[in-house]
């Protein structure tokens, strides 16, 4: 099969049935039958490859990710029902008590809720440094540190790390880099070819692009693969073969809709930039982005989120929310309908004021989503407030 994303995100992962169906196949069952006690020993014990229980296998599922891992590169893909099941199972499947990670500041509120109080109750610590500050990283690993986790872009203020000096960082320390690779998609950039470990996706994102399902995904070489496929084999959290049918769906248009938003995204970021009631506009597109010749390197486009600082704090930032009639008003993002939010009272809430403040998430920045509206109506919609 040719290696060209756009090919491999509409023909890869192809199996058909004995009915010779054009579109994937959606398999609804919770079990599969066999054919003997030996053909279903053979199946559980792994010896003949097939489906055995809808916990862990199911043939769409199956063709999910070997659309994924292709668009990747990478040898094999696990999927979950979310984004953040896929990181419980990434921590679980190499983490124990006593051990350490490492992690980029710059993380999803739900990711840092993850790695305080609970993985906390089970002996596994977690020491945050600056996300863009590579010495800070290889200062921080300690003995029985194991992981390394980084997002890149990150969330929400787009601070871009560069992979490749950050894993020959891990690869000398001998610790695995997990990225996750949410706010890209493979479409925009793919982390295995940089020298990460770990892939780590909420499909829920721009995998799906339509907002209508929630997914996940860890994509690696196969033996790391193996070890989170037992832990989803046992604890369940299983992507639905609804929902992976409805994502492949979403995959075939990935690279058309990452470019599209991209450069919408860029259009808004380069007009936020010059209105007088913002204060500063984070998009690696940017000039004035501090990692903007990386985002060039490291990415084929910069992505589709745009975050800004508007003057006058909580107050301004909620009335531009509150004045938009176009735009949607959700903490979801990936969607091609554009969305926005609050990150300091939503998708990072839960964080304490002093961790927010740390992070460079103030009560004046707002998140916007770019999807594939007209960006004059965007625009207009982001300065119906001034009226």
């Amino acid at each position: 099969m040719s290696e060209d994303f756009s090919t491999l995100a509409i023909r890869s992962g192809i199996e058909r049935s004995q009915f010779g169906e054009h579109s994937e196949a959606l398999y609804l069952t919770s079990s599969f039958v066999f054919g003997s006690a030996a053909e279903a020993a053979a199946r559980f014990s792994g010896e003949q490859p097939g489906n055995v229980y809808g916990r862990f296998t199911n043939p769409t599922v199956t063709a999910f990710q070997q659309r994924l891992a292709a668009l990747e590169g990478a040898q094999a893909c696990v999927a979950f029902s979310s984004g953040m099941a896929a990181i419980m199972a990434t921590v679980m499947a190499f983490m124990k008590a006593g051990e350490h990670i490492v992690a980029s500041r710059s993380l999803f509120g739900a990711t840092q809720q993850l790695f305080g109080p609970i993985l906390g109750k089970f002996g596994v610590s977690v020491t945050y440094v600056p996300a863009t500050d590579l010495s800070a990283y290889d200062a921080a690993i300690l003995p029985n540190t194991r992981m390394v986790f980084i997002e890149t872009p990150s969330n929400p203020l787009m601070d871009v790390i560069d992979i490749a000096a950050l894993a020959k960082v891990c690869k000398a320390r001998g610790v695995l880099l997990v990225v996750d690779n949410c706010f890209c998609s493979p479409a925009l950039q793919q982390p295995l070819q940089l020298g990460a470990d770990v892939v780590v996706h909420s499909a829920t994102k721009y995998l799906d692009g339509q907002g209508r399902v929630l997914g996940g995904a860890v994509c690696a070489r196969q033996e790391l693969a193996d070890e989170v496929f037992k832990y989803l084999r046992t604890a369940g959290p299983s992507l639905s073969p609804f929902n992976a049918w409805v994502i492949l769906k979403g995959l075939e248009t990935l690279s058309l809709r990452m470019h599209a938003q991209s450069a919408n995204a860029l259009a808004l970021a380069q007009w936020l930039e010059q209105q007088p009631w913002v204060e500063r506009v984070f998009y690696p597109g940017l000039a004035s982005h501090p990692q903007h010749e990386l985002a060039k390197q490291q990415q084929r486009a910069f992505g589709a989120v745009v975050s800004f600082e508007v003057k006058g704090g909580r107050e301004n930032a909620w009335k531009v929310i509150d004045h938009t009639r176009t735009i949607s008003i959700t903490a979801n993002l990936g969607d091609t309908k554009t969305t926005i939010t609050h990150p300091s009272t939503t998708t990072h809430g839960r964080l304490t004021p002093e961790v927010r403040e740390a992070a460079g998430i103030r009560e004046g920045l707002l998140r916007v989503a770019v999807g594939l509206e007209a960006v004059e109506d965007v625009k207009a919609d982001l300065s119906r407030w001034l009226a």
